[in-house]
């Protein structure tokens, strides 16, 4: 799937005067990158979970499509144009079965990441989405996406999560 799919909410893509193709606003949109939550990213590969310590005390797992798969297991980076990363996060809650267990509780945020080396040149080749309520995120929390991802994983073509063995 071509990142651009992914633009405006599946909305209309129109064609500007430069030749070059341009998404109509969404409001189911990112501010700043356009990103909109994949159809089906729920039924994609695990790439790993995570555990976000205080104070977001999260559970997390990152999910991508097959692009992304296949560049984790073949070891490519910069990973290619049409790679997706979706992360989910929720809340943990103790699990009602097993004491010791904590299980997502509360949903929190749904964070996507389109790779797409030319409309996202300016950042690192990523377009980013943070979603609540599957709603995007205020402009605030958008313009803190790539300079969190440029400042700690670089030199890992941007991208936190590690394939999980």
């Amino acid at each position: 799937m071509h990142p651009s799919s992914m633009l405006a909410g599946g909305g209309v893509l129109a064609m500007t005067a430069g030749l070059a193709w341009a998404a109509a606003p969404s409001p189911a949109a990112s501010p700043i990158y356009g990103v909109t939550i994949p159809k089906g990213y729920r039924d994609w590969t695990l790439v790993a979970p995570a555990q976000e310590a205080a104070p977001l005390d999260e559970l997390r797992a990152v999910v991508g499509n097959r692009k992304a798969l296949n560049a984790y297991r073949a070891g490519t980076r910069p990973f290619p144009d049409g790679t997706v990363l979706v992360k989910l996060a929720w809340k943990h809650a103790p699990s009602p079965d097993f004491a010791p267990a904590s299980i997502p509780g509360a949903a929190t945020t749904v964070q996507v990441m389109v790779k797409d080396s030319r409309r996202y040149a300016a950042t690192g080749g990523w377009g980013f989405g943070r979603f609540i309520d599957g709603k995007p995120a205020d402009l605030a929390q958008h313009e803190t996406c790539f300079a969190c991802h440029a400042a700690r994983v670089k030199d890992r073509d941007y991208v936190f999560t590690r394939y999980a063995p």
